[in-house]
């Protein structure tokens, strides 16, 4: 195949949603039917038997969340497709935030009885913000929920989108009795048995075929044909440059426990979805058939075998081919590298691979050169825009529990602040350790973590500070600068790459001391350009 082929052929996208709509379940029925695992773990009611293919660390079986970024790879109908399982709990939502940047598209997924929750609101604006074409997909049909013109009037208001049905339930619920394809204009019924029902399709070209009433009773069979006059009159007609653009959201429906209502979703989707797309850097777009590599770090994960103490860089490809073995350039450590086994991922095996294209996500073992949004190239310095790093918003001293491990602690600490997992700072008055997260979950993960993976046992206090303003003086050598440093010294700390930090107890103090010291500036993120 050629690479232009290569390209076309790629779909890299991320399933969003709140947690606990379906979003793991519903990856692995893509999975699934892509033929790259055989059986589905059953992820029922938190008690998982198997785990979910895509929950590969330890806390989040036993929680029944993902807590970390999945990457996985399948390919379905000549089409290669990289899934990016993101976490929907709010405390983990940094990680979504920076998947978003290495997703060529989206699908969210919408729980029918909750409708639109919080956590989807905020991911679909980020999505919003960068016109990344999405498909909804609202899940769990064959439970009693919200009318499907009600959930798509919230999904419209709520989110601010415009929507268009392409598939459309029989029923719901109890009542719920299978899909109407719009897309296909063909019927596929539930039988409620997993198993049974991925083959049985009944094309239906015309809906007012007398068949119909034989198949699923007369009133179902007039209630679907007025609601798809209804859907005829009110919703759009589906444009795929639109949907591309960002304007125009096509709906499915289904069940992803019960594996239905999928294929529809992914028959679609791969045809529609846009291969990989022209990305900003900071000097130029760049576009995937460039012959050059490119490509940036969008997470870093350490310990992905417990086995063996390794950390995995995810690298997204924006241009070129990556290839075994060439050396690559460092951007900000003006260094070449090579890698000798870059990962691919497929299912939830890694393997290594010779050659990667646009779009693809590569693995490569790390360490230590690599933080988030680290770009490679053939030499050309550019780095890739919008990678964000948020400012935390809880902060707690963390203590060693066992001095005889004080050397594994650091080790592991280290390695979970270069994963992005959270910040810490390092007190300039005592050099006590303080670690700011962006949600309080994170500090369960962290000590779970390191007892496991590290053998380092942690305690925290708490920490009384609001928000972490990293410090810019205009000038390092005036007198208030010097002031600043002398009066604040109590809230002076270092954040991992030396820059200095302020730790502020309230909004109020951020206000009073960009009053008294204008010329020292304060930001919210770490990114001072």
């Amino acid at each position: 195949m050629s690479f232009l082929e290569e390209i076309q052929r790629r779909r890299t996208f991320g399933i969003i949603s709140h947690p606990d709509a379906g979003k793991t379940t519903l990856t692995e029925k893509l999975l699934l039917f892509g033929g790259a695992i055989q059986e589905a773990g059953a992820v029922k009611s938190n008690k998982i038997k198997k785990g979910a293919t895509s929950d590969f660390m330890e806390i989040e079986r036993q929680r029944g969340i993902s807590v970390s970024t999945s990457v996985l790879a399948f390919n379905y109908k000549d089409k290669k497709i990289n899934i990016l399982d993101t976490p929907g709990h709010k405390d983990f939502a940094e990680d979504t935030f920076r998947t978003l940047t290495a997703v060529d598209s989206v699908i969210v997924v919408i729980d029918v009885a909750k409708g639109v929750e919080e956590q989807t609101e905020k991911l679909v604006a980020v999505c919003r913000m960068r016109n990344i074409p999405m498909i909804v997909f609202i899940n769990k049909l064959d439970r009693e929920g919200h009318d499907a013109f009600d959930l798509m009037d919230e999904v419209e208001q709520k989110l601010g989108l415009t929507v268009t049905p392409l598939s459309f339930p029989i029923g719901m619920g109890y009542d719920f009795q299978g899909i109407y394809n719009l897309w296909e204009k063909n019927i596929n019924l539930f039988s409620g048995d997993s198993r049974k029902n991925i083959e049985e399709t009944i094309a239906f070209s015309d809906v007012q075929n007398p068949e119909l009433e034989k198949i699923i009773g007369q009133k179902p069979a007039d209630k679907l044909r007025e609601e798809l006059e209804l859907i005829d009159e009110v919703y759009p007609k589906f444009n795929q440059e639109d949907y591309l653009e960002g304007k125009l959201q096509p709906v499915f429906f289904g069940s992803a426990l019960n594996n239905f209502g999928v294929r529809e979703l992914l028959d679609c989707f791969i045809n529609i979805a846009p291969a990989p797309r022209v990305k900003d850097s900071d000097t130029r777009p760049v576009k995937p058939e460039e012959e050059k590599l490119s490509g940036f770090v969008f997470k870093i994960h350490a310990n992905m075998d417990p086995k063996h103490r390794d950390r995995l860089a995810f690298i997204k490809i924006v241009s070129g081919t990556f290839e075994r073995n060439k050396p690559y350039y460092h951007v900000r450590q003006k260094k070449n590298l090579k890698f000798s086994s870059p990962n691919a991922f497929f299912a939830e095996k890694k393997e290594i691979v010779d050659i990667s294209y646009p779009g693809d996500i590569v693995g490569l073992h790390d360490t230590g050169n690599f933080k988030i949004g680290d770009t490679l190239t053939e030499g050309e310095i550019m780095n890739f825009k919008g990678i964000p790093s948020f400012s935390p918003e809880h902060f707690r001293y963390i203590n060693n529990a066992d001095p005889m491990k004080a050397k594994q602690l650091d080790k592991g600490v280290d390695q979970l602040m270069d994963e992005g997992v959270a910040q810490l700072f390092t007190l300039e008055m005592n050099n006590r350790k303080v670690i700011g997260t962006v949600g309080a979950l994170q500090y369960e993960v962290i000590q779970y973590r390191l007892e496991h993976e590290y053998g380092a046992k942690c305690t925290y206090e708490n920490f009384p500070v609001h928000k972490a303003c990293w410090v810019k003086p205009d000038d390092a050598k005036n007198e208030e600068f010097k002031e600043f440093k002398r009066i604040k010294q109590k809230f002076l700390a270092k954040d991992k790459y030396d820059q200095l930090v302020f730790l502020a107890d309230s909004d109020f103090t951020i206000q009073m001391t960009q009053n008294k010291y204008p010329s020292v500036k304060l930001y919210f993120t770490s990114e001072l350009d």
